[in-house]
């Protein structure tokens, strides 16, 4: 639900988008179209108020500053307990994946011995 905060009555060009800024008062910037690049915001009325945290402050449709309670929605975070057991699941993922590539290792010396003493032979006889 919200709620006026200040009357202003800002008449809104098309075209430009409307804001609070920083500073609590009604700037207006020109919207981006296209390959057009937006422009530099400008104040369009001073007006100073003080903004309060956990709450969205916008221009209504009458040209007045309103605010709305800021409803905080998303996924909700999984446990860490959760996170510790993948931890555990990727370390012997890894453990395994480097015996796999010892062993692959370990064959390929093998193979090459293996290919050296064969060539000995053939080199011989």
């Amino acid at each position: 639900m919200a709620k006026k905060v200040a009357k202003v009555g800002v008449k809104k060009e098309p075209g430009y988008l409307y804001f609070v800024d920083k500073d609590g008062d009604i700037s207006c910037a020109k919207m981006a179209r296209g390959n057009k690049k937006g422009g530099k915001p400008k104040k369009a009325a001073k007006v100073g108020i003080s903004k309060e945290s956990g709450f969205l402050y916008f221009i209504d449709k009458d040209g007045d500053i309103s605010s709305a309670k800021m409803v905080r929605g998303g996924k909700k975070k999984k446990k860490k307990v959760a996170a510790k057991k993948k931890v555990a699941k990727k370390k012997v993922a890894k453990k395994a994946t480097k015996k796999k590539v010892a062993k692959k290792a370990v064959k390929k010396k093998a193979v090459k011995k293996a290919v050296k003493k064969a060539v000995k032979k053939a080199m011989e006889s």
